[in-house]
């Protein structure tokens, strides 16, 4: 996802600080947004040095769309246990499909790790008063009790959204 940040940098861009804006369990965080991975002990100086004890990986859509058992799964891990180990709240963005992946990692055991599940919808308000959302299973009694459905009015409420402009304030660091 491309960015329009304040200095107009946007493809170099690897780390930068503001408040969490989504609404997560770290919602008015001061938060170190990561891009991409990096090496445990920058991510650590660059939190403690901005005063965050919220970080977001996969920061700007750059979680990467990985197999269940790719091996590259294990630098991110690596990378996010480090700062769960270090008592930091931790969210990681990642797309929907990726969700199982995220699963056979260690990182769902953690008390401050925030699953960020990012599912793109785009044109929702365009798909008129009846759409409903369902979160399905795999396969019919795979790994869930059932699915859940839910129209897409009870998820669009105002208390849910974020609008773009409040992305606009966070400060770039490197």
């Amino acid at each position: 996802m491309k960015r329009t940040y304040n200095t107009g940098e946007q493809e170099s861009v690897e780390f930068f600080v503001g408040t969490e804006i989504e609404r997560t369990p770290a919602y008015g965080m001061r938060t170190l947004f990561v891009v991409g991975v990096h090496s445990i002990g920058s991510i650590i100086e660059m939190a403690e040095k901005n005063q965050c004890r919220h970080i977001y990986f996969g920061a700007n859509q750059s979680f990467p769309k990985l197999d269940v058992n790719s091996p590259v799964w294990k630098s991110w891990e690596m990378m996010i246990e480090g700062c769960l180990n270090e008592d930091f709240w931790c969210t990681l963005d990642l797309d929907v499909a990726q969700a199982e992946g995220l699963l056979e990692s260690g990182m769902v055991e953690y008390r401050r790790f925030i699953p960020q599940i990012s599912v793109k919808l785009p044109y929702l308000q365009q798909l008129g008063y009846n759409a409903t959302i369902k979160i399905d299973d795999k396969g019919f009694e795979a790994s869930n009790p059932g699915v859940w459905c839910i129209p897409i009015g009870a998820i669009t409420q105002r208390k849910y959204f974020t609008n773009w402009d409040e992305y606009s304030n966070d400060e770039i660091i490197k």
